[in-house]
């Protein structure tokens, strides 16, 4: 049986939303590897080992995506039903981390099988917590399937 790696998809065009998500991550002690898409088709072609990721075993999936909805390319919620129409990824964790107040990004993220829908806050400090809880669950408390 393959060993599930230990990676976190970060699907972020923001730079500086980047490196809060980094920082909030150190320092809650997250040491996954963190592998940042920047843009939904670099997003899919990571995770089913095409484009410039081709060759990367697309059965190593990562053990949670945190994926914005406003990025260039292939929107999020473009990736989001990608995601959950291939058997290989579709039971991987998929959080909506965004700033997007629209209440229909919130219904069709979960329409289309999000596991989580949570609003970047704005403020560093709410933010480490924010971190420091989906670390706590998604990489600690959750439990997936095992691969086959």
């Amino acid at each position: 049986m393959p060993q599930r790696n230990k990676v976190i998809l970060l699907i972020e065009d923001n730079q500086d939303d980047v490196e809060l998500t980094l920082r909030a991550f150190k320092k809650n002690a997250i040491n996954d590897e963190v592998v940042i898409a920047r843009d939904g088709q670099e997003a899919v072609d990571y995770l089913f080992g095409e484009g410039a990721y081709e060759g990367r075993d697309p059965s190593q999936t990562p053990r949670v995506v945190l994926l914005d909805l406003k990025i260039p390319r292939l929107s999020g919620l473009e990736v989001l039903r990608r995601v959950r129409a291939d058997e290989r990824t579709r039971r991987t964790p998929v959080v909506i981390l965004t700033s997007s107040k629209e209440e229909s990004d919130l219904v069709q993220g979960y329409d289309l099988g999000a596991n989580s829908y949570v609003r970047k806050p704005v403020d560093f400090n709410v933010f480490v917590e924010a971190a420091r809880s989906l670390g706590r669950y998604w990489l600690l408390l959750n439990e997936t399937p095992k691969e086959t």
